[in-house]
């Protein structure tokens, strides 16, 4: 790794990812500073975080948590509030990784890439919602956009040996690799009978529970597939979903020539979050090394669109461009909510965001503001579902 120092905030840093970046951090002191932090709900978390990395800058979600985390760290420690705050920590540091859940996470996202940082994102609800907006900040001089799910960070790595023009001439398909969740092999009868419980174990991944229920609908892979053609500016009909129970090939890149490239490991987020902060180095840790000496197997199969229909109507919302995404997202946003509190079941989920779809009015998105608007209504429609 080179000598140069660099200077790291971390949003969301009580979350999966931002433990694990943590846990990176502490490996890799003689080349990383961590310098701010942000977090929510977990303030003697954060406190512990920001006493051991000596951070002077710690960001929360309101005035009472501000005060509270006042308490534990005492007045050597800046404390910013709100969606403002975390973008204005989003100035501080060299890398933002952005591991804030939900829509919240798109003033990071936009502020990060206006201010010129290396922005090493895991909040794929900013750029799938936002989408045309983000696409004006990356053009900001000195600023780069690296993914860390490990789907895209799997591309990444996959196109590097591509000509970086537009729209990758080059490239047949992106084929992302799904686990399948937890109810891979159930059928339509079979899910509406899905239990909390079951959905919120994960074959694969230790992640927080709004995304282990996305993935047990798969909306997190149809995410995933807006996600990837605004990443990488390859149009969605050229991005495909492929279910892969190991989870050891984490994406593939498709050429027009056939050939086909892959990037495997076992299943650590130590290895994208790493991948993102080391660019253009690697981090010789070795996190997901496999033994190829012991046999590996991997299965590949189509997802079944029919019981998880989450899929299509990614596609949809991708196809109606403008705030369809937006208001995908959103209304998926309040159905898992609502499910975590036991006020619907699994299959309403969906059932919700498609009713919810089914309403959108175009938008072409120009601002922060037209944004906003969309993901308010779309949310105010999913609620209105809940209450009737």
């Amino acid at each position: 790794m080179s000598t140069l120092r660099h200077s790291v905030a971390l949003m969301g840093a009580t979350g999966s990812i931002g433990t694990q970046t943590l846990d990176v951090l502490r490996r890799e002191v003689e080349s990383f500073e961590l310098v701010s932090i942000a977090g929510g709900e977990q303030l003697s978390e954060l406190a512990a975080i920001a006493r051991e990395f000596q951070v002077a800058r710690v960001g929360v979600i309101s005035e009472e948590h501000r005060n509270a985390l006042a308490d534990l760290l005492g007045p050597s420690t800046e404390i910013v509030v709100g969606p403002e705050g975390l973008a204005e920590l989003s100035r501080d540091a060299d890398i933002i990784v952005n591991a804030v859940m939900g829509f919240a996470g798109l003033p990071v996202t936009l502020t990060a890439l206006e201010s010129g940082k290396r922005l090493a994102l895991a909040n794929k609800e900013s750029l799938v919602a936002a989408a045309p907006l983000v696409a004006k900040v990356r053009a900001t001089p000195g600023s780069s956009l690296v993914p860390i799910d490990s789907e895209h960070c799997a591309i990444h790595q996959c196109l590097a040996s591509s000509p970086a023009s537009p729209g990758y001439p080059d490239v047949s398909r992106l084929l992302l690799t799904a686990s399948g969740g937890p109810f891979r092999g159930w059928s339509k009868d079979e899910l509406l009978h899905a239990q909390k419980s079951d959905a919120l174990v994960h074959p694969t991944w230790s992640m927080g529970s709004k995304i282990t229920i996305d993935s047990s609908t798969l909306m997190n892979k149809g995410l995933e597939v807006m996600e990837a053609s605004a990443l990488f500016g390859i149009e969605v009909g050229r991005v495909e979903v492929v279910v892969h129970p190991q989870s050891v090939v984490h994406s593939m890149v498709e050429y027009v020539d056939g050939s086909v490239l892959a990037q495997l490991s076992k299943p650590d987020m130590r290895l994208p979050i790493a991948y993102c902060l080391g660019l253009p180095e690697r981090l010789g840790h070795g996190w997901g090394r496999l033994d190829f000496s012991q046999p590996i197997e991997l299965n590949f199969e189509a997802p079944d669109r029919a019981a998880f229909p989450a899929l299509d109507l990614a596609y949809e919302a991708a196809r109606l461009g403008g705030a369809a995404p937006a208001w995908l997202s959103a209304a998926n946003e309040v159905a898992v909510a609502a499910f975590l509190d036991d006020r619907i079941g699994w299959v309403d989920i969906v059932a919700i965001v498609a009713t919810v779809l089914d309403g959108y009015e175009p938008d072409p998105l120009n601002s922060l503001d037209d944004l906003m608007a969309n993901d308010a209504l779309a949310r105010q429609r999913a609620h209105d579902i809940l209450h009737k």
